[in-house]
């Protein structure tokens, strides 16, 4: 522990002299050791894609290991960071995204329902007694204004994006993202960067084998991509070059 950090990460409710909540940068730090997630928007949809990091691949149950939820018809989610915190959101978002429905009788907007789950995140960097969730969410989907893509962090903050990763290594997926990302792309030219981004930020030696991949697009709602299609689409990649970059095509 540096010394001037001693007794400002007591409590989630001290501020050190420098201004900094010491538990929510740890909750962030939980989200940096996560699997790594990505999202890319397209011309009428957005893609998510998730890294299981299944820790025992011979005995455990892959489909167990669930990283991308469904939050509404038009709205999923990609999670990084801690499983139980991230299924209490969820759960949270559900309960928000039905509500809105029982009571206007329309789905909730993407922005909306982002902005009530940071909302429920922030109130846990502010009260004595609880800690903050230690989950990252990049929530996809569209409604009436388009489509989107949003980040939440620990601290309650949200950044809308058109390409995004979060979690553990997302440095080379924001980069290539930056690289490559055209607006407006098809479906399949989403998927297949989405791809490639998560193979740049996986560790030495990991591979696309347990990555769970869906789509949200208009009229279509959420689709799961089954391990088949994905590993069609993997085959698609262009090859690693000796960097550990891919090569341009």
């Amino acid at each position: 522990m540096q010394p001037g950090q001693m007794a400002y990460d007591r409590a989630i409710t001290v501020f050190s002299p420098d201004g900094r909540l010491f538990q929510v940068e740890y909750a962030r730090e939980a989200v940096r050791r996560g699997a790594t997630t990505a999202g890319v928007v397209y011309a009428n949809g957005v893609v998510l894609i998730a890294d299981r990091r299944i820790p025992n691949p011979k005995l455990a149950e892959a489909a167990s290991l669930e990283k991308i939820h469904q939050i509404d018809e038009n709205i999923a989610c990609a999670t990084a960071g801690l499983v139980a915190d991230a299924r209490v959101l969820v759960d949270y978002a559900r309960l928000a995204a039905q509500v809105n429905r029982v009571t206007y009788a329309e789905p909730m907007s993407v922005e909306l329902l982002v902005r009530r789950i940071c909302d429920y995140k922030q109130q846990y960097t502010q009260f004595g007694g609880v800690r903050p969730f230690g989950t990252a969410l990049l929530v996809g989907g569209y409604d009436d204004g388009g489509v989107h893509l949003y980040e939440t962090e620990p601290s309650g903050s949200l950044t809308s994006f058109r390409a995004a990763s979060t979690g553990g290594n997302k440095g080379p997926v924001m980069d290539l993202f930056e690289q490559k990302f055209k607006p407006d792309m098809e479906r399949d030219a989403a998927i297949l960067l989405a791809l490639e981004g998560l193979r740049a930020g996986l560790d030495e030696g990991g591979n696309l084998s347990q990555v769970e991949v869906c789509t949200v697009q208009e009229g279509e709602g959420m689709a799961r991509l089954s391990p088949d299609e994905i590993q069609k689409f993997a085959a698609r990649l262009p090859p690693v070059s000796s960097s550990g970059r891919s090569a341009r095509s």
